[in-house]
Order: C-alpha cells, then sequence, then structure tokens
C-alpha cells in the first residue's frame, strides 16, 4: 500500500506512549496498535485531528506515501 503510518516514530519523538496516546483521544489500544501498523482501510478525520492536537504536529507527519508500481494502472475515482 502506498500509504505509510509514521505515528510510532511521532510517539517516539514525542516520548509518548501509545496507551496514553489511546486514552487521551477516546480510542481503544487495540484500534491504535491497528492504526500504528497500517492495518486500517481508514482513519476518521477528527480522530488524526486528535491525534495532531495531542501530540502537537501535522498529518503530514504521521502520514506518508510511497509510489508503488500500482498507481501506474490505478485511475482517480470520479
Amino acid at each position: 500500500m502506498p500509504i505509510t503510518v509514521n505515528l510510532d516514530v511521532m510517539l517516539a519523538r514525542r516520548k509518548v506512549r501509545s496507551n496514553e496516546l489511546a486514552r487521551a483521544i477516546g480510542i481503544t489500544d487495540s484500534n491504535l496498535s491497528l492504526l500504528k501498523s497500517g492495518k486500517v482501510k481508514g482513519v476518521r478525520f477528527s480522530t488524526l485531528a486528535a491525534i495532531c492536537r495531542f501530540l502537537e504536529c501535522e498529518p503530514a507527519d504521521i502520514l506518508g506515501y510511497e509510489r508503488s508500481d500500482d498507481d501506474l494502472t490505478a485511475t482517480p475515482e470520479q
């Protein structure tokens, strides 16, 4: 998948534990773990905003994009 999740890097930079973030933003530890591993198909903007607010960062600090061969064959949704 071309979208990468760098939440674990941001947590380490801010010296915040996953369970502390999960409690602060109101999600379960297991859902945060799934998000950190990139095993989710989506994330609500409200959740992303809460993470950014707590960690004092931007969405681009958490999410990244890596071009892949699949991108060449995909067509934009209309």
